[in-house]
């Protein structure tokens, strides 16, 4: 049976959560709404249809609100485009008025999942890869951070206790020895473990704690799309002969995870008042599931890096 999250473990904490269209971002930003928080849902993708990301995909940031509110929290939806600065610190100056300060900050944008690429051109030695591409990944892996937390972090820091969340693609020790994709994707996800670590570092004379955490194989609504599956039915990508039409999913697959199960880990780091023992560290979703006994969805706790 699944675990049930404690409804009003975060009732009054107020959460950004930066990317929040969807993948990881919207189930950070769902299972924070699971135990009560207000969380104000950033992103490109809105229904204003203006300004979207660099997908063609539906997901907007006001359906990521609305499942926050039907979770029990309260979702808040904001267009942002993180590259550009003065819309962060637009976005600042509204949540100060609106809400006083900030207790969780999560940096979840990316927006680079299709610059990438498939795996048939994964491996491109970067005298080979298209430069510009390249250069865009790091701003939006990268850049995007460092505007928001410059931006945001000061409606953390005001009183102790504040959490920043620096979510990546693998661990500290993964990443540190293999060639994660391309040169510039590689550089990207190593980044962001070294911006939780840094960030940490400065924020703890002001008794806030900064983390990095990795979900394993995430069942984005791009990855399920991808074969063709849903939530509801995506172990039939693993099965003998997969969805007609669609590649078959590896085996690998079996041992995947919802967003929501990443984003737990966030909530529960957010309701432990003794969090600042994983200050500066690289988590992963499986390990925090571990530690604090909570499941996915489905009432499991994969660990799709066990095994790596």
């Amino acid at each position: 049976m699944a675990w049930a999250p404690e409804s009003e473990a975060l009732r009054g904490c107020v959460a950004v959560v930066a990317g929040a269209t969807r993948g990881a971002g919207r189930g950070i930003a769902a299972a924070l709404g699971e135990v009560g928080a207000t969380v104000i849902c950033t992103g490109r993708s809105s229904v204003t249809g203006t300004g979207g990301s660099d997908y063609d995909r539906p997901e907007t940031i006001e359906e990521t609100a609305g499942l926050v509110t039907r979770l029990g929290g309260n979702g808040i939806a904001i267009q942002v485009d993180h590259l550009d600065s003065e819309q962060v610190r637009v976005l600042a100056e509204r949540v100060r008025v609106e809400h006083g300060r900030i207790h969780v900050l999560v940096n979840d944008i990316w927006g680079a999942e299709v610059l990438k690429g498939t795996p048939a051109t994964w491996n491109t030695p970067i005298w080979e890869h298209d430069l510009d591409d390249g250069l865009r990944i790091l701003r939006l892996a990268i850049d995007t951070h460092l505007i928001t937390s410059h931006h945001l972090l000061p409606l953390l820091i005001g009183e102790p206790g504040g959490l920043l969340v620096e979510v990546t693609d693998g661990t500290r020790d993964y990443n540190a020895s293999r060639y994660r994709i391309s040169a510039f994707y590689d550089l990207a996800k190593v980044a962001v473990n070294r911006l939780a670590f840094s960030q940490g570092h400065e924020l703890k004379e002001h008794g806030a704690t900064a983390v990095a955490i990795t979900p394993g194989w995430l069942r984005s609504e791009m990855m399920l799309a991808n074969f063709g599956v849903t939530e509801g039915n995506w172990r039939t990508a693993v099965a003998p002969g997969g969805i007609e039409g669609y590649p078959s999913a590896p085996e690998g697959f079996a041992a995947s995870e919802s967003p929501r199960y990443v984003g737990r880990g966030v909530a529960a780091l957010a309701a432990d008042p003794e969090r600042a023992r994983w200050n500066q560290c690289s988590l992963t979703s499986a390990q925090l599931a571990r530690e604090y006994g909570f499941t996915d969805i489905d009432g499991s706790q994969p660990d799709s890096w066990a095994d790596q």
